[in-house]
């Protein structure tokens, strides 16, 4: 490729949500640094963010507080070191967002508190929030603002291709623009800020952007990835075209989840009932829509009220009304979808991958914040922290040369079904050996239950269509010929690995993938294209992963296996 397709800089970093924005705003202060999106720098996930940010800024808080409710909700899986990063050091970088003109809610004029409010799993009020539902807008349009400011470069419609690695170092990455034109990076550090996968699933909250690009970009270079059967459902999204998520803080305000016949269920699985953690939640409502063939639930925030829904939650009141509810007035129809990957490219605590030279954070980022199971408004802060801790780390190596060394051993391997995508061989590194508590994948016993009929099952999510509606499949693709669809992709992820699974399932769903050819050199010309390779990669790793835990634990739910809580995670929930 010429020079003229080659561009230099530090640090480049791809991804431009709360996690990119703040790398590289930190990096610009001593660093070159270039900033590349997959499309408008305001666009992505940490936009739509609505319920707020989690922090221990109250008096009465405490960091150990919010520690011990993220490693309850992480069903004993968190890495406790990185709990501990995150809630000590969480409220600096809520301050820092502040210092950005991030205005979040106060509970009166400019001098008064901040007004925190209560979510799932949280024992006290710790979340801010901004414009009411409007957190992560507020939060984007400063950082992209202080960006702009700033005059860090930027290229925005420049899709990741793949990273670029030379003698087992990072050097950089391969962009493609929207017109198909390709461009090489080199950078003495590159950091991935890419987000999560939610476009795997025919039932997402997610924009269209979240094809997990960066994930399977560090897969494919070699990198380690650790968690990958941990995807969590948000509970409430409303049941219509869009599937737009209602926030936990509608039920931290008083709202309530009915079946059909409008009886409330949850208070008889769980003391904390609608504040439960959000797997806990979810497959309440999963099991509950088994029971009514497939219908929707019911959200009932009528004891809330009109005007204090609308002050308080403008942007979802706006939102539900326009799909024709009135819901200060009656219940409105909710169902689980797929939301945020708690795993993904594994990183130390200060985002160093297993690869030298990358760096990660965000949802992209596996840093063991979450464990089985994300506690509700630790993303947006766990991107801050570990964001800001990444540039440090990169910019402390870039004179040594030694910047986003990995970790010096990766302590357990899965391996991929045969037939997967090559370089994907090994997903997590160069270990052989497997993890203890992951034996190999057992033959699915024959007693499984019957595939749901529910959010498990299979829905047609073409241009973000009505959950509810049935699916044909018998013209989604060839299985035979290796021909396939993102859309016949998204429903096989929803029926055989969303949010209850089966052994049975997960098989089916990696002899299908397996069987499906990744596209060839030759047609990734478009953007499009590049997120269908991602996804199928994804997808294949996803199902791997699930099917080398045979145990359920926290978003990973298997119907055919024991719930396994760690004895960590017994006393967690116990403080």
């Amino acid at each position: 490729m010429g020079a003229r397709n080659e561009v230099h800089t530090d640090l480049l970093v791809v991804g431009s949500g709360i996690a990119g924005l703040t790398a590289a705003l930190r990096a610009s202060r001593t660093a070159d640094v270039l900033l590349v999106t997959k499309t408008e720098l305001a666009e992505g996930s940490t936009r739509y963010a609505q319920g707020g940010i989690a922090g221990a800024l109250d008096p009465a808080d405490s960091a150990a507080a919010h520690a011990r409710d993220t490693l309850g909700a992480g069903a004993g899986l968190c890495d406790e070191a990185a709990v501990r990063v995150l809630c000590e050091e969480g409220p600096t970088a809520i301050r820092r967002l502040i210092d950005l003109g991030v205005a979040f809610d106060r509970t009166g004029g400019p001098d008064s508190s901040y007004a925190m409010c209560l979510e799932g799993a949280h024992s006290r009020p710790r979340i801010l929030h901004a414009g009411g539902d409007a957190t992560g807008r507020a939060i984007e349009n400063a950082l992209v603002a202080a960006v702009r400011e700033r005059g860090i470069a930027v290229r925005e419609q420049s899709a990741l291709v793949d990273l670029r690695v030379e003698d087992g170092r990072v050097v950089g990455a391969e962009l493609m623009t929207a017109d198909g034109t390709r461009c090489v990076v080199r950078a003495r550090a590159t950091l991935l800020a890419t987000g999560g996968a939610g476009q795997l699933f025919s039932h997402t909250t997610n924009p269209a952007v979240s094809t997990g690009d960066g994930i399977a970009a560090a897969a494919r270079a070699g990198a380690a990835l650790e968690d990958l059967e941990f995807y969590q459902f948000h509970p409430t999204a409303l049941a219509a075209p869009g599937s737009f998520l209602i926030s936990e803080a509608v039920r931290g305000e008083g709202a309530v989840v009915r079946d059909e016949q409008g009886r409330r269920f949850l208070p008889e699985l769980d003391p904390r009932a609608e504040l439960a953690p959000r797997d806990v939640v979810a497959r309440a409502i999963a099991r509950v829509m088994d029971a009514q063939e497939g219908r929707p639930v019911l959200l009932d925030a009528t004891g809330i009220g009109s005007m204090r829904l609308r002050e308080r939650f403008p942007t979802i009141d706006a939102a539900v009304r326009a799909a024709g509810f009135d819901w200060g007035r009656a219940p409105v129809p909710v169902t689980p979808a797929a939301h945020y990957w708690m795993g993904g490219i594994r990183t130390d605590l200060d985002g160093r991958t297993s690869l030298p030279g990358l760096l990660a954070a965000g949802e992209c980022a596996r840093t063991g914040v979450h464990g089985a199971n994300r506690l509700a408004s630790n993303s947006l802060l766990e991107a801050a922290v570990f964001a800001a801790r990444a540039v440090e780390a990169a910019l402390s190596g870039c004179g040594a040369g030694a910047v986003g060394a990995g970790p010096a051993e990766v302590p357990w391997a899965v391996s991929v079904p045969a037939g997967s995508a090559p370089g994907l061989s090994v997903l997590t590194g160069t270990a052989a050996t497997a993890r203890p508590d992951r034996p190999s994948p057992a033959e699915p016993s024959p007693a499984e239950p019957s595939p749901p009929t529910g959010p498990s099952a299979g829905v047609d999510r073409r241009a973000r269509a009505d959950p509810s509606a049935p699916v044909d499949r018998a013209a989604r693709a060839d299985p035979s010929a290796g021909a396939w669809s993102r859309a016949a992709l998204q429903d096989l992820m929803w029926s055989r690995a969303g949010l209850l699974r089966t052994g049975s399932q997960l098989a089916g769903a990696a002899a299908q993938l397996n069987a499906w050819r990744s596209p060839a050199p030759s047609v990734l010309t478009t953007v499009r294209a590049l997120e269908d390779r991602n996804l199928l990669d994804l997808a294949r790793l996803l199902t791997a992963h699930a099917l080398n835990r045979p145990a359920s634990v926290g978003a990973h739910h298997r119907l055919d296996a024991p719930i396994s809580v760690p004895d960590s995670a017994q006393e967690a929930l116990a403080c």
